[in-house]
């Protein structure tokens, strides 16, 4: 038995990079992966809850191991994902399990054609581990999923069981979604990277909605260049821009090098910080460590703009939150009007919310995104800002398991549908994990993930980022 407590064998992410490296070159052979990766989920899991249970998981993952190396006899030339177990968020639909999407209706009413995120996933040759816990249809009613840096603490969500199984060693990469912060957040308290591109930027399919104007597929993975290797898989027309990608994938943890920008033939990126009363809404002790994660930026020779971006962030809220409810009402009308009784008391609040806005009042809402859409690329230009920075979530995750936290952090850039990244930031006070948001262009997913790559050189720095632990 693991002993609970937050310097364990809970916390051992594992780098998708190697793992995936490794299984091509068959170390280890499928089967012995199969039986260690059931072994961990088998002895791990009843603490941490990140997946659904699944009784029959070892004998499944051992027949779709079975056929997947019947269809490539040599690894070394199989799909880049070949034999990588990976985690699906149980709103996404995959042929062989059920979707429950965290609630206590019938499975059965929710089913659907496989997701196509995960028919890519599949095409990679991972093999699905099994659906990991998510906040009841993706809102805030939160499941039973625990931090496993420490097990009394919310690891996050709506994507907490994702988060959580990476953080916990139990997968290498693992799909959520965001409709407001459920990727960003949850990866800033586990410890891991968490990538949420462009909206729209992997298809939709086959995912149960909550607000569909908002909702994106996203990943979580232990470091940047697992994220550098999976986003290419997964999203739609994703391009060489000729940013030194090849520089993070170099080395598995993505931690090598002296924290200096070493893209040849491009400009280290200018980072942007919007300050004023959207970034006074993190607590005291993230904006402390934002502080510092900043002047570790800024002796890596980086250009750091502040920036009065976001001063209306209390009407944006309320813009999004009008849109987001609207279309949780409307995602929902049949399933509530016959399953109403078996929805929880926090969904159905937000249900009843969506039902009094008026559809001229969501339309407004959308109108003014596009002008904020607009006023950020801007103010983005005129500012020569790269990348916006903040911190990822309004403090480390809080105590208790009746809370999923603060979106805030992650409202505006969600609320545009811009790309955005959390990074592993070291830890707060208290040991629990921090994360830094990184947010670019819209549409420029390849360009993000490759400037990230000396950001997370730099906070590499930092005593007890967990990429550092990364196996």
């Amino acid at each position: 038995m693991d002993v609970i407590g937050r310097q364990t064998p809970l916390v051992r992410p594992r780098s998708l990079v190697r793992e995936a490296a490794g299984l091509r070159a068959g170390d280890p052979d499928l089967a012995v992966h199969v039986d260690r990766l059931c072994a961990r989920i088998e002895r791990v899991d009843p603490l941490v809850r990140a997946f659904l249970p699944e009784s029959g998981r070892l004998h499944r993952l051992r027949a779709e191991a079975r056929a997947l190396a019947a269809r490539h006899p040599d690894p070394a030339t199989a799909p880049p994902l070949y034999g990588v177990a990976v985690g699906v968020k149980d709103i996404v639909h995959v042929n062989g399990l059920p979707t429950h999407a965290g609630s206590a209706l019938p499975p059965g009413v929710l089913a659907g054609p496989q997701a196509a995120v995960v028919d890519r996933l599949r095409a990679a040759g991972a093999l699905v581990a099994g659906k990991t816990v998510t906040a009841e249809f993706a809102a805030s009613a939160p499941g039973p999923t625990r931090n496993p840096h420490d097990l009394g603490h919310t690891p996050g969500g709506s994507s907490s069981g994702s988060a959580a199984a990476v953080a916990a060693g139990l997968v290498p990469l693992a799909i959520g979604t965001q409709t407001v912060g459920s990727v960003i957040r949850p990866a800033a308290y586990c410890g891991v990277v968490g990538f949420r591109p462009t909206y729209g930027r992997i298809p939709m399919d086959g995912v149960i909605p909550n607000a569909p104007s908002f909702d994106t597929l996203g990943l979580f993975t232990a470091d940047l260049a697992g994220a550098v290797l999976a986003a290419p898989l997964l999203c739609d027309d994703w391009r060489a821009d000729g940013w030194p990608v090849d520089d993070c994938q170099a080395d598995g943890n993505g931690l090598a090098g002296e924290g200096r920008w070493t893209g040849e033939g491009a400009a280290p990126p200018v980072l942007g910080v919007p300050v004023g009363p959207y970034l006074e809404a993190a607590r005291p002790e993230a904006l402390k460590a934002f502080a510092e994660q900043l002047e570790l930026l800024a002796a890596a020779e980086l250009t750091v703009h502040q920036v009065d971006l976001l001063p209306d962030i209390a009407e944006l809220t309320r813009q999004l939150q009008t849109v987001n409810r609207f279309e949780l009402a409307r995602s929902h009308a049949d399933w509530f009007t016959r399953f109403g009784g078996l929805y929880r008391p926090e969904t159905v609040a937000g249900i009843r919310h969506g039902q009094s806005v008026a559809p001229e009042d969501h339309e407004a809402a959308l109108r003014a995104r596009e002008h904020f859409r607009d006023r950020i690329a801007e103010e983005t230009g005129r500012a020569g800002v790269d990348l916006w920075l903040a911190p990822s979530a309004t403090g480390p995750a809080p105590p208790g398991l009746d809370s999923t936290g603060d979106a805030v952090m992650s409202l505006p850039w969600s609320y545009a549908g811009l790309p955005a990244l959390s990074l592993p930031a070291g830890p707060a006070a208290g040991g629990l994990p921090l994360g830094l948001q990184v947010v670019g262009a819209a549409g420029a997913d390849e360009r993000l993930l490759a400037q990230a790559a000396v950001l997370e050189r730099a906070l590499g720095r930092v005593r007890g980022v967990s990429g550092q632990g990364v196996r």
